[in-house]
């Protein structure tokens, strides 16, 4: 695939834009964000990908949603999904992606609070789904096998999907996770179309150093949907879903008060007036 030449300085801008409306990260979800040079690559990328396309973002706090439907609206790129819809249950990042759609009359882009334990609600309504979930560094990546089953779901078992996952040669669970994926993926009627490793950076402490690949999977024809409840309740499914230790216990992260992102909130500083102001 010849990759279309695009306006890199426009295209940064414009991500930059998002990122300003971003929330931020809740580590104790394993929410860790995307940098901003890699958004720009990885949304040029979905939008050829995912060009002309329904598709289901299955969690989304990088934003690579808004992202793509931002550079396609802007015309800084001519491609790109024909509706894009997030499910998340951070209520932050939902009314973000309202917000920010809304302001810049992105219609192609909406938002639904979603919990991926609960069964999916649009099943076999969608071409393709994207996710970045929780890499199940302490789950041997039954964490990424659940956001990648909604996915399935949400495409009826037919379409296409796009994996982020944890990408280091030096860091065995890495590698692990991989494989596991991508055995999944097998198992459930979907082939290995490509994998790009070791291309995104993230804002992350204590492993800067980390990267993400993609991994993008096709259904095979006849593939057909498992029956029975899509409900997940496993335990051994659930267990350090979000890190060691730290199984699912809420159903939906709630947002108290709308926040300005692009803005210093008042909590953050205090004026110290000049000796003249002060009278």
């Amino acid at each position: 695939m010849q990759e279309p030449e695009f306006d890199f300085r426009a295209a940064v801008n414009a991500v930059s834009d998002v990122v300003q409306n971003r929330p931020r990260p809740l580590r104790e979800f394993d929410q860790i964000w995307m940098k901003t040079g890699d958004m720009v690559l990885q949304s040029e990328f979905v939008a050829r990908w995912a060009n002309g396309k329904n598709v289901a973002f299955v969690g989304d706090g990088d934003a690579i949603s808004v992202c793509v439907a931002y550079l396609q609206r802007r015309g800084i790129v001519t491609y790109g999904p024909q509706h894009i819809t997030v499910f998340d249950f951070d209520e932050r990042i939902c009314h973000a992606v309202e917000r920010f759609a809304d302001a810049e009359r992105l219609t192609t882009l909406d938002a639904t609070l979603y919990n991926c334990l609960d069964a999916f609600p649009q099943l076999g309504a969608f071409d393709a789904f994207y996710t970045n979930p929780p890499w199940g560094a302490s789950n041997d990546g039954e964490s990424v096998k659940v956001f990648m089953q909604r996915g399935m779901e949400a495409t009826g078992y037919r379409g296409e999907g796009l994996v982020v996952i944890g990408d280091d040669p030096g860091l065995a669970w890495t590698q692990q996770v991989s494989a596991g994926v991508q055995r999944f993926a097998l198992t459930s009627g979907f082939a290995i179309e490509r994998l790009m490793p070791r291309l995104h950076s993230y804002h992350l402490d204590d492993n800067p150093e980390l990267r993400s690949c993609n991994i993008l999977v096709r259904a095979l024809p006849g593939t057909t949907p498992p029956r029975g409840s899509q409900n997940i309740s496993d335990p051994a499914r659930l267990a350090n879903f979000y890190g060691r230790g730290n199984a699912p216990r809420v159903r939906y992260v709630r947002e108290l008060a709308r926040v300005d992102y692009g803005k210093a909130h008042e909590s953050e500083y205090e004026l110290e007036l000049l000796p003249d102001a002060e009278s």
